[in-house]
């Protein structure tokens, strides 16, 4: 069954070449600044965000995010009050949300009850970088049944059954990482990365994304015609760290 979140996808990527997702985390450097933050991101073009859930052992995050994760943790920042403003955020704002967090915050509290609030705030999905398909069932069977997207991944080391059978179960959109590792290295936008697109298009049908690494204007130029959506995570970090909102809004016209 298509989610209505693809329909929007599609409908997107028929008007622009590549979509623009972005990716925060809660909290960090502080509430108000998270809300800014969201403003200029939706005011300057982007097409869908995730909003992380801070978490004390992101292990697919590399230092840049971590230490976002650890500096909110540290203000005191609970799950509660992430959803809350996750779904103020998406009842505000006409683009598509998703959660990005870690499986053990959803053991703790409850996947039935989260794929719930999810849906009744008007949040499009999850992504959850640690948890394999074959350990999710559960979790998967609850964003089916509440019309949401269990978004999954690809790596370039991912077999061609195995990008399959990943195909069969994901919803919304396949995320390919780019390379081995954690979030913020350096990637090499190259001809090996496009025969790699190349084969994540030819095992589904969903809209590819590609995150770790994309960095640049340059980079998402690459993904042109390869791929459906560049990821921008830690570098939009970065430059609010140096630069502040004003950074992020003139780092966000330059890649459109």
């Amino acid at each position: 069954m298509v989610t209505a979140f693809e329909h929007y996808l599609k409908q997107k990527r028929r008007e622009k070449e590549i979509l623009l997702m972005t990716h925060i985390v809660l909290a960090y450097p502080s509430w108000e600044d998270s809300r800014e933050i969201v403003r200029v991101m939706v005011e300057n073009g982007v097409d869908l965000m995730e909003l992380q859930i801070p978490f004390s052992e992101p292990m697919a995050d590399g230092p840049v995010i971590l230490k976002a994760n650890q500096r909110a943790l540290e203000r005191g920042v609970t799950v509660q009050q992430c959803l809350d403003f996750a779904v103020e955020t998406a009842r505000t704002y006409p683009i598509p949300f998703l959660i990005m967090t870690y499986y053990n915050i959803l053991y703790r509290y409850g996947v039935g009850r989260f794929a719930w609030t999810l849906k009744e705030g008007g949040l499009k999905g999850a992504i959850v970088p640690d948890l394999p398909p074959e350990e999710g069932r559960d979790y998967l069977e609850e964003m089916k049944k509440n019309d949401l997207a269990p978004i999954l991944f690809y790596s370039p080391t991912t077999s061609n059954p195995r990008m399959q059978y990943i195909a069969s179960l994901a919803r919304g959109f396949i995320y390919c990482l780019s390379r081995k590792g954690v979030t913020g290295a350096e990637t090499r936008f190259s001809a090996e990365l496009a025969a790699y697109l190349k084969r994540c298009r030819e095992n589904t049908d969903l809209p590819l994304a590609v995150g770790f690494g994309v960095k640049e204007k340059g980079d998402v130029d690459f993904l042109k015609g390869q791929a459906d959506i560049a990821v921008i995570g830690s570098q939009t970090i970065l430059i609010m760290e140096k630069e502040g909102l004003r950074g992020v809004e003139r780092f966000l016209k330059r890649l459109s």
